[in-house]
């Protein structure tokens, strides 16, 4: 069982920054910055939702006879996230926490099955930040 490189610790942690200064920022700018920090959590957390529902795709390329289920959930993360970046932030962002915790949940089925168990503790820790700072950002909107 494959576990994160130290370089893929850093630049893991590294793509919480985005998540944790938007947070911040939602509660503090000046009300003609909102729509505009709103708008760049949104879709910071769009393009890391649709990454994680990319990286099912990558476990089914890896197989002879893809699973079907591994290209469908592909896909969904970013078809909800999609949605959520036109959203209202108060509505989109709780949605964009959901599905980070949602992939996550489908992760831990998934990621032992493709040998990728290793990297749970660290989607756990980065999912759990990114979807907490979702949640905070929205109840700032």
């Amino acid at each position: 069982m494959r576990e994160p490189s130290p370089l893929a610790l850093r630049l893991g942690y590294g793509g919480l920054l985005p998540f944790v200064l938007g947070a911040v920022l939602m509660w503090i700018v000046r009300p003609d910055a909102h729509h505009y920090v709103a708008l760049g959590l949104s879709a910071y957390a769009a393009v890391i939702v649709s990454f994680l529902g990319g990286i099912h795709w990558g476990f089914a390329f890896r197989q002879m006879q893809p699973d079907p289920a591994l290209l469908i959930w592909g896909v969904v993360p970013s078809i909800v996230a999609w949605v959520a970046v036109v959203m209202p932030p108060s509505s989109g962002l709780v949605l964009h926490g959901v599905m980070l915790v949602a992939c996550y949940v489908r992760d831990r089925s998934v990621y032992p099955a493709a040998g990728a168990g290793g990297w749970l503790t660290l989607r756990f820790r980065l999912s759990g930040v990114a979807a907490l700072c979702c949640f905070v950002g929205a109840a700032g909107s």
